[in-house]
């Protein structure tokens, strides 16, 4: 493959394509309950890079090849000669030449860029410190199956200007609808990327003001992977952002809970929350399946 397409951050698709994506997961979702047999990525083979632990990720992306008569190989720094001091734009020639496709969880998005610079097969970004939009593409199927078209909408976004705030922020512009973000200033997100995408964001330090009548209440982990150092200080600046049962209720009163996992009870949201009727956690942690599943036929096929 001369010129592969990668997924490497939001913008790389459009909002047909975004949304077309969404549709084929939906479709392929409800194809595996039926229980038919599908494999059109038969005697394809999907390398995944790991040098953040990972639970959603590994199983979602391998558990999708199975399904879709691929296979998967796991590679981390410990069992590859990445931990030997490989450059990755050498790993990527040499996995060019054996499989169909490559999937890389990393500290850095440049690490990403570089990977996918030489590349001869489509890349994927499964995690970066920059982004996550294959959580996206899961998030974004949870509220269409749940609300319809998420255009027009209005979500909220509750702590830190994090690589899951960042994709928010990407995907509210592309998918045209209304992303409010609540944090304090220390840890605001890119400045760079709310100019850019200003049209459809709103940046506040007040939970009550970014909650009220949204259709969505997303957040995520206080202390990011690599963060650990920084918990107690991060918790202290982050403590009134805390999802409540008060602050879902200032919502509109079908509004959903999404969190992309793993979650904290009593940090980031409350137990009541997380495992009330408003949170949608589990379908959405699911559709991290299905969704990819669509994205590898999109990129493989």
């Amino acid at each position: 493959m001369s010129n592969p397409r990668h997924f490497i951050t939001e913008n790389d698709l459009t909002r047909e394509q975004f949304n077309a994506l969404i549709s084929n997961g939906i479709e392929l979702k409800a194809s595996r309950k039926r229980g038919e047999i599908r494999d059109t990525l038969r005697n394809r083979t999907l390398a995944m890079i790991f040098e953040k632990a990972s639970t959603r990720t590994r199983t979602s992306f391998e558990a999708g090849m199975v399904q879709l008569g691929g296979h998967a190989i796991n590679l981390s720094p410990a069992d590859s000669q990445l931990g030997r001091g490989e450059p990755i734009a050498d790993t990527s020639r040499v996995l060019s030449e054996m499989v169909d496709a490559a999937m890389l969880r990393t500290h850095k998005h440049s690490t990403i860029e570089q990977f996918a610079e030489v590349s001869k097969i489509p890349v994927i970004n499964g995690l970066s410190d920059l982004l996550h939009p294959c959580q996206l593409l899961a998030d974004m199927q949870t509220f269409v199956e749940l609300r319809g078209s998420i255009e027009g909408a209005c979500v909220t976004w509750l702590g830190a200007g994090n690589n899951m705030c960042n994709s928010y922020i990407n995907t509210a512009r592309l998918l045209g609808f209304t992303l409010k973000i609540a944090c304090p200033p220390e840890v605001n997100p890119d400045a760079a990327l709310l100019k850019e995408c200003a049209d459809h964001v709103e940046l506040t330090h007040d939970a009550r003001e970014a909650c009220a009548n949204s259709d969505a209440i997303v957040t995520d982990v206080w202390a990011s992977m690599g963060q650990e150092n920084d918990s107690q200080s991060l918790a202290d600046a982050l403590a009134p952002y805390q999802v409540t049962e008060d602050l879902m209720q200032l919502a509109s009163k079908d509004a959903i809970f999404m969190h992309c996992l793993p979650a904290h009870r009593g940090e980031e949201v409350t137990a009541a929350v997380l495992d009330g009727p408003q949170s949608v956690v589990w379908q959405e942690a699911g559709n991290r399946l299905h969704a990819q599943k669509a994205l590898l036929e999109m990129l493989m096929l």
